[in-house]
């Protein structure tokens, strides 16, 4: 097969400790929620890209996890301090946007590609109104600012997604 994928969902649980035991005293904590994690990797093929694929509920409780695999990705791609940082500020302020109107109980996807010397981050939920998000709103500002790059679709079922593109050594600001 041309493409290398791992994929399949990940138990997340709450006060785990490295024993396996739940961190009080009525034994193990049971999986409130799944996360699943999809990375693709096309060798060979001119023109593909990478990716990597989050989807965990959309709820702000685990937005925790896009941040931290954010800020991991970033660094692996050579992103600076500063750059790492924004976008891990970016992807949860997009983030905070769809949950304003994401429908309850449905799946928060977010896919990372890297495009030449540019990660794009796509964070996708379906809404409850298929709105766009306004463009000038303080949030977006913020994401223009923090990306560099920032576009908003909206699918005929109303799944929303906002794309940040930040480019690595741009600096702050539109690249």
């Amino acid at each position: 097969m041309d493409r290398d994928s791992v994929a399949g969902p990940v138990p997340a649980t709450h006060g785990l400790r490295s024993d396996g035991r739940g961190s009080h005293s009525h034994g193990p904590e049971r999986a409130c929620a799944t996360l699943e994690v999809r990375v693709s990797q096309i060798a060979g093929e001119p023109g593909t890209q990478d990716f990597v694929e989050v989807r965990l509920p959309a709820a702000g409780a685990y937005l925790s996890v896009l941040r931290t695999a954010t800020a991991g990705l970033a660094a692996r791609l050579d992103f600076t301090l500063d750059e790492i940082e924004d976008l891990r500020i970016a992807v949860d302020e997009a983030c905070a946007i769809l949950l304003q109107q994401a429908v309850p109980g449905s799946v928060l996807s977010c896919v990372f590609r890297l495009i030449d010397d540019s990660l794009e981050v796509t964070v996708s939920a379906p809404t409850t109104d298929g709105r766009a998000p306004e463009r000038e709103t303080f949030a977006w500002t913020v994401l223009s600012a923090l990306a560099g790059k920032v576009d908003s679709s909206v699918a005929d079922d109303r799944t929303v997604s906002i794309s940040l593109y930040k480019q690595r050594g741009a600096g702050p600001g539109p690249a």
